[in-house]
């Protein structure tokens, strides 16, 4: 055994991760799955080891800049990150080294870099319109809630008190800029959102890391690598296979793109390149991995989903919005039967007798006419026109909330 292998194996086990001796009783469906998935799901020693100081890992470029920050002038530190972000590094006058270190790291485009699939990832998730926001809210944000591990960061930065609109304005309005053309550029929107949500997720593992209300025994370290690598998932490996359940199929091309994409963006918000995939065999792989790292549903599951069901209640309508409030409130809980059935709607508290009825009118009307129209180049450029627009339009219900991505108030622990 390695040096760094002892070091590993020698790491507390914080209480949200199951044992090894657990998870390596392997049942026949794993054992069937892993030569199609070219990868064991269940992980060996010490690949588990790895895992297990993932949960203890955060961001090392963009936890030292803040240490810097907060140990010299915090609020001028913040102004310098700013014109970095904006203008560039070069632009900072007496740019400290940590924060060069930063930027230098992420304007250096790594090698695997392909921008090409990054267009074509990009006319794939503009085509599949609509649905692409019910697959990120109905399953991938929602199901999220189950893992009661990722729940305690956002219990202890005030999601129960904030506005659950809000906080999935402010994330769609980030999607919206990662998937606009050009937006992943240095200067594009995109790049910018996510260099300013890392910054964000440093504040609040740096406060809640120091909070003595934080169990680190139990929960581990906050917004760790693991639980970062799990999330940027969502936006790739969940995405697609929940188009795929509402009838818009992937071609394998459109499918290695939008990973890439999601690659790229998940080594922008500083996940480690070893926690990033290029396929959806090996998402589903370290997906599997990194539930193993998660705690079962509890109160922060229920609470959670609870508020974000109710959200379509607060939106923003012209014309008859209560009615309107209405029938998104029941869209939405059917599109969650869809794809969460009846034990973990009752896991996340919400009724478990809703009939999936919407995705089920909605599934065979998509399987039909998606295929036809991306067939006859006239008809996929419309696809695409007028999916985006449906993109965008879905924005409007949130009012002024979906104009900014995350700008903390000063009750948050990321507030400078």
């Amino acid at each position: 055994m390695s040096a760094m292998e002892k070091s590993l194996s020698n790491t507390p086990i914080p209480a949200r991760v199951r044992p090894f001796a657990e998870i390596h009783h392997i049942p026949l469906w794993k054992k069937i799955a892993s030569p199609i998935f070219g990868q064991r799901f269940t992980p060996s020693k010490s690949e588990y080891d790895e895992l297990v100081a993932a949960v203890s890992e955060g961001d090392v470029l963009m936890d030292e800049f803040v240490a810097w920050m907060f140990a010299s002038n915090p609020k001028l530190a913040k102004q310098k990150f700013d014109q970095a972000l904006k203008e560039g590094v070069s632009s900072v006058e007496d740019c400290p080294d940590a924060l060069l270190r930063l930027f230098e790291d992420v304007e250096r485009e790594p090698e695997w870099l392909d921008r090409q699939l990054l267009k074509d990832a990009l006319f794939f998730i503009h085509s599949s319109g609509i649905e692409a926001n019910y697959v990120l809210r109905d399953a991938a944000l929602m199901g999220g809630y189950l893992l009661s591990g990722f729940n305690r960061a956002l219990i202890m930065t005030g999601a129960l008190n904030q506005d659950a609109s809000k906080r999935i304005a402010e994330t769609s309005k980030w999607w919206i800029d990662c998937t606009e053309y050009g937006g992943l550029e240095r200067f594009g929107a995109g790049f910018k959102s996510t260099l300013h949500v890392r910054f964000i997720h440093t504040l609040v593992r740096r406060n809640l890391a120091a909070n003595p209300e934080w169990d680190s025994k139990a929960w581990g370290l906050p917004i760790c690598q693991i639980d970062m690598a799990a999330t940027n998932l969502a936006f790739g490996l969940v995405f697609l296979a929940g188009l795929r359940a509402l009838g818009i199929f992937p071609t394998p091309h459109e499918s290695r793109s939008v990973m890439h994409l999601w690659k790229y963006t998940g080594w922008l918000m500083g996940v480690e390149e070893r926690w990033l995939t290029d396929s959806e065999r090996e998402g589903a792989v370290l997906l599997h991995r990194a539930l193993l790292t998660q705690s079962a549903p509890d109160w922060s599951s229920q609470a959670l989903g609870q508020a974000l069901s109710l959200e379509p209640l607060q939106r923003h309508y012209a014309n008859f919005p209560t009615l309107r409030r209405q029938f998104e409130y029941y869209k939405h809980l059917s599109i969650n039967q869809f794809f969460l059935g009846g034990r973990k709607m009752t896991q996340l508290g919400l009724p478990a007798h809703i009939l999936p009825w919407y995705p089920l009118l909605l599934t065979p009307f998509n399987a039909v006419t998606y295929s036809a129209q991306r067939i006859l180049p006239p008809f996929r450029a419309r696809l695409q026109q007028r999916g985006r627009q449906a993109q965008r339009d879905f924005m409007k219900v949130f009012g002024d909330k979906g104009l900014t991505t995350i700008q903390p108030d000063k009750n948050h622990p990321a507030h400078v």
